[in-house]
């Protein structure tokens, strides 16, 4: 259901009314604006052991992941300033990345098989990301050894930064890079997502 802040002032009447009749309302002009390619850039919010995670997709493929600690107003802001401002709930293009996380998260999938926007990046940061699948799942790699793996072995602090940065984290596994001394080392969602997406991980694989 639309919460009150995300419905237009001239409905208000209708959201306390018939608040079933003005979420299908919602859900039908959003899939409307998709239809008439109307929309650059659809999201939607889900669940997860992380807490909520907001996805965000182009025509090209899924081009954000964004923890609730990032703020997802401000990672929405960001999007429509620098991809295009025709952002819109559009939960529908987003419906095989919700269901692959809710695989991921039970363990039933280990790696995901979406179309990605790399947009969000360039570069050495874009180099790095093309690696970090190459961790396999319940496996670790060091900043150091990835970045050995990359055409600047040398740029182990670039490396961190390109993963700290990963604008796809999850589906581009940056928490599978730790610290050369096995410290967990930071994570663009918290200590604590890392730690649990570690866990879950190993959980499979031990």
């Amino acid at each position: 259901m639309l919460s009150r802040h995300e419905v237009p002032e001239r409905l208000e009447s209708l959201h306390d009314a018939e608040p079933t009749k003005l979420t299908h309302l919602g859900r039908a002009l959003s899939q409307a604006a998709v239809a008439a390619g109307l929309v650059d850039v659809a999201y939607r919010i889900v669940d997860s052991p992380v807490g909520e995670l907001l996805l965000a997709a182009t025509s090209a493929g899924l081009v954000r992941v964004a923890f609730a600690r990032e703020g997802h107003e401000a990672v929405l802001e960001s999007l429509a300033a620098t991809i295009s401002p025709r952002v819109l709930f559009a939960p529908g293009r987003l419906d095989d990345a919700a269901r692959e996380l809710e695989e991921y998260f039970a363990h039933r999938r280990q790696s995901f098989d979406l179309p990605l926007d790399f947009r969000l990046t360039q570069g050495f940061r874009r180099e790095v990301l093309g690696y970090l699948p190459r961790i396999a799942y319940g496996h670790t790699a060091s900043y150091a050894a990835l970045a050995a793996m990359t055409s600047s072995p040398r740029a182990v602090r670039a490396v961190g930064t390109a993963c700290a940065r990963n604008p796809l984290p999850l589906v581009v596994p940056c928490h599978r890079v730790i610290r050369t001394d096995g410290g967990q080392g930071a994570y663009l969602g918290g200590p604590e997502a890392k730690a649990t997406l570690l866990a879950l991980e190993l959980e499979l694989t031990t």
